[in-house]
């Protein structure tokens, strides 16, 4: 049954690229990478090279993306260098084979021959337009209180 919310259906859609690209990376021999490694692999496919960018990009710890990025070397799937413009900072790029990389556009190819090419490129403009900053919802409580403050100020 489809959930009327897009939030679970934008949540299922990253479930499903997170599963074919686990299962595309036991096809080419490479062990299976955690959900948040996948996401992280999403990231850098998108241009995030930074360590620091990652991690607020995924909204965790720099200790944890380097945690991430280790493994993910170990495997193979990335390579961790100096930065040429920053010695002091790290750059993280795919490995020259660039299997992730490589994955996560044939999967969008995939979809796009499921779902049709229109309706990819449909939700890329969705997903891609200026949405705005997130709502802030004040509590009752927190606006009485503001109310006060101002009419103090007054």
């Amino acid at each position: 049954m489809e959930s009327p919310r897009i939030m679970v259906n934008i949540i299922s859609a990253v479930y499903w690229f997170d599963d074919a690209l686990q299962s595309r990376l036991r096809q080419e021999g490479v062990e299976p990478v955690t959900r948040p490694q996948s996401l992280l692999i999403a990231n850098l496919s998108a241009g995030a090279l930074r360590p620091s960018q990652l991690a607020k990009n995924l909204g965790v710890s720099r200790q944890a993306i380097s945690q991430m990025l280790v493994e993910l070397e170990a495997r193979g799937l990335i390579v961790i260098e100096n930065d040429p413009m920053d010695r002091r900072a790290k750059i993280v790029k795919f490995q020259e084979r660039g299997v992730g990389a490589r994955i996560l556009n044939e999967l969008e190819d995939e979809l796009a021959e499921r779902i049709g090419h229109s309706n990819v490129e449909a939700l890329r403009r969705a997903l891609l337009a200026d949405w705005g900053p997130s709502p802030v919802v004040v509590n009752e409580e927190d606006a009485i209180q503001n109310d006060k403050d101002i009419c103090k100020e007054s």
